[in-house]
């Protein structure tokens, strides 16, 4: 019904013709007490049977207040009676009018569409109250849990959106049903209630649209803030890791003060620090990708600008501080590198200096042209100073002020000392050789000779007699290394010119400065070769990417067949290099530094134990892809075999040059730690000699370890008594002896017959 037709009122007819007066009163009672709308008029067709017509007018006589109806209640006999209150147009067939009409099809359509309408209060109510859920639901503090609400609301929404086109399909059904035409052979078209019930319908479609509309707006919104808050919370996440990661390399860099305390060690520093900024440009980049994610955000106009803004300008801070800090460290190193290049310039001039004044052979200065040669030669050396000496330490301490600690500024003095020191044996021997120069201008005057001085035998110069041997001596030296011709030339000019002991040392310094010089350029040499294969070859085994050129023999091998390769470079690039460098000044007292890391060279003694199963593991897998792929890598001409070998190789080295350098230091202070630093090294190759032979042993039933120290082992020939009672040492000879090698421990002999391969 309409809002119009509720305004007008009703006029009901009620048909019992067929019926009693009970039905009658029934219905009549019903309608008094439930009718919803408005009444103008009840017009009752009564039975039509003359004792139930009789009945019901004097029962509706007597019972009319009864009824308490507030319209009058028309009793008619007949259906013509009722056509004088209603028009034929309005009654149906039954009742003699001419409308069409069907109850049964009006019950369906009017009880679908009241199904309808429920469906339709229903799915809005639903709507609102997932949309106050919705509304209500506060925004979680990490990714995990805002992808779990996210992904729940969303398929809430998927659901209710479905009820929602299940709503609206069921609506255009009901529309449809009403729209279509009616029967073949009626005569109207559509009536009123039809059109009424068209009207009602289209109407709860429009409020599912509207609805529909609604909702898809709010959850657009919704939706939004919470992919906002996905975002934020990502954004958030990956902060709090750049921010940490960004923390511990700002910690690292702080820790980067070292200067340096020579020309190599500061371009190491140099390699650590750019090293050090390749790894850490991962996280640095990754700061400035999520600074620009967080701009991305702020300019879709991200309902959290206020969180979002101060973390980017802290992520571009933090990046900022480290490029600034790296280049401050390296600008600083530069410094260094500056400074030691000056200082090891300056320490290659003197020396350079110093060999020169070792070098000149004092018998041809005697003569004025071997003089002047001489002073020339003096003279032209000291021109080069101006570009290879240090001028002055006031302007050393200005310029360098950034970098100089005590230990640089110690090191700084002392090159300045010895280039002074130089300096005034050069004016010294520039002075000397004037005055030889200026005795042999003097003409010379003939003179007869006095009668006594002829008694006299001649007086020849200070250094100006050579004796046969000496030219061979002169050949020989020529022939020799630098080394030795240094010292053989300092000595002849000791013996052509008489001069201090304090010549002899500046020439056996320069011996030991060209022995610490080698020990360590080679040591350098050495810790590079050892990261060379631990990076090149031992990391590249754990590499995924080169995993299928591996073979089934090398899993799990790496330990094997590197042995403790790994330790022994970190006791030379973080402790054993370094002390050597600070040696590198008085590489006399080198010893010392021996001496206190000789319990670190055991690690030798467990490399040399593994090198055999190392090579057995070699032999087998040598042809494999894998290092034939990180040798071309690392553009090596020798296999890894040989670079294996460079460990037994190096502790041999080092009792080489301690030799060396002992026989340059006999009388220097550190002679007696030089002795002793030689002694534990050979101590050390003859233990590890030991070694190699006691792991050789098998079928030994007990154990090793039980038998003590090991003191001494070699090969011996070994004769078997066959005779009892005493034999004589020369009847032993008649028997053929048998070779063995003896171990001599501190509680048993040991004797093991070598097997044959």
């Amino acid at each position: 019904m309409t809002l119009q037709d509720a305004g007008i009122g009703f006029i009901l007819v009620i048909d019992r013709r067929q019926d009693k007066w009970t039905s009658v009163k029934a219905s009549v009672l019903r309608i008094a007490a439930s009718f919803p709308a408005n009444l103008q008029l009840v017009l009752v067709l009564r039975p039509t049977g003359f004792f139930q017509r009789t009945l019901s007018d004097i029962a509706f006589r007597f019972h009319r207040d009864d009824f308490k109806m507030k319209v009058p209640v028309i009793m008619l006999s007949s259906v013509p009676e009722l056509h004088g209150y209603i028009d034929k147009s309005q009654l149906t067939e039954d009742l003699g009018g001419t409308l069409d009409y069907c109850h049964s099809r009006w019950l369906c359509h009017r009880t679908a569409i009241e199904s309808f309408a429920l469906m339709v209060k229903q799915t809005a109510q639903m709507l609102q109250s997932f949309g106050t859920e919705l509304a209500e639901t506060e925004l979680p503090n990490d990714v995990p849990s805002t992808s779990l609400v996210l992904s729940a609301h969303t398929e809430k929404k998927d659901k209710a959106k479905e009820d929602l086109r299940l709503a609206l399909q069921e609506g255009q059904g009901i529309l449809q049903s009403l729209q279509d035409p009616p029967a073949e052979g009626s005569a109207q078209g559509v009536n009123q209630d039809q059109l009424d019930s068209q009207t009602t319908v289209q109407r709860l479609l429009a409020q599912l649209h509207e609805t529909e509309a609604a909702f898809d707006e709010f959850w657009a919104k919704h939706q939004q803030k919470l992919q906002q808050c996905l975002r934020l919370r990502h954004f958030e996440q990956g902060f709090r890791e750049v921010k940490a990661a960004l923390d511990t390399v700002s910690q690292k860099i702080a820790t980067f003060t070292d200067v340096g305390n020579s020309l190599a060690h500061v371009e190491h520093l140099l390699k650590d620090l750019a090293s050090f900024e390749e790894k850490s440009s991962v996280a640095v980049e990754r700061a400035r990708i999520l600074a620009l994610e967080g701009e991305g955000l702020i300019d879709n106009k991200h309902y959290a600008v206020d969180s979002i803004r101060p973390k980017c300008e802290e992520l571009r801070h933090l990046c900022d501080q480290f490029s600034s800090e790296v280049s401050r460290r390296r600008g600083l190193l530069s410094k260094a590198l500056e400074l030691h290049s000056l200082l090891e310039t300056s320490m290659k001039w003197c020396d350079e200096g110093i060999y020169l004044l070792a070098s000149q052979p004092v018998d041809k200065c005697q003569s004025q042209d071997g003089a002047e040669a001489a002073l020339q030669e003096i003279e032209r050396f000291l021109e080069t100073g101006a570009e290879h000496k240090i001028q002055e330490l006031n302007k050393i301490y200005k310029e360098y002020e950034s970098i100089l600690n005590p230990d640089l500024m110690e090191h700084v003095q002392k090159v300045f000392q010895k280039q002074e020191s130089m300096q005034e044996m050069f004016h010294r021997r520039q002075a000397s050789l004037k005055k030889l120069a200026a005795k042999q201008t003097r003409p010379v005057q003939p003179v007869a000779p006095r009668p006594e001085a002829l008694t006299k035998s001649p007086c020849p110069s200070p250094g100006t007699w050579r004796g046969p041997e000496n030219s061979g001596s002169d050949s020989s030296a020529l022939r020799r290394g630098p080394y030795r011709r240094a010292k053989s030339e300092a000595s002849e000019s000791r013996q052509g010119r008489g001069s201090s002991t304090g010549d002899e040392e500046e020439s056996l310094a320069i011996l030991r400065r060209h022995v610490m010089n080698e020990l360590l350029d080679t040591e350098r040499a050495y810790v590079e070769e050892l990261l060379c294969v631990l990076e090149g070859y031992a990391a590249e085994m754990d590499n995924p990417l080169m995993a299928h050129l591996i073979s089934t023999g090398l899993h799990s091998k790496k330990g094997v067949l590197f042995g403790n390769m790994e330790e022994i470079y970190h006791f030379h690039h973080r402790i054993f290099l370094r002390e050597l460098e600070s040696c590198i000044d008085c590489p006399e007292l080198v010893g010392r530094c021996f001496l206190e890391r000789m319990e670190d060279f055991q690690i030798y003694e467990k490399y040399c134990q593994n090198k055999p199963r190392s090579e057995s593991l070699w032999r087998q897998c040598s042809d494999c892809p894998f290092f034939q792929e990180c040798q071309r890598k690392l553009d090596h001409k020798l296999s890894l075999d040989s670079y294996l070998l460079k460990p037994v190789q190096r502790i041999t080295k080092y009792q080489l040059l301690l030799k060396e350098m002992l026989k340059y230091s006999r009388n220097c202070e550190g002679a007696e730690d030089l002795q002793e630093a030689l002694s534990s090294i050979l101590g050390i190759l003859k233990a590890v000699n030991d070694s190699m032979h006691l792991i050789a042993i098998t079928g030994y039933d007990g154990n090793l370890g039980d038998l003590g120290k090991l003191l001494m082992q070699g090969s011996f020939s070994v004769w078997t008594d066959h005779k009892k009672g005493h034999t004589k040492v020369k009847e032993l000879a008649r028997f053929k002896p048998m070779q063995r090698h003896l171990f001599l421990h501190e509680k048993a002999v040991l004797f093991c017959k070598k097997r044959e391969e």
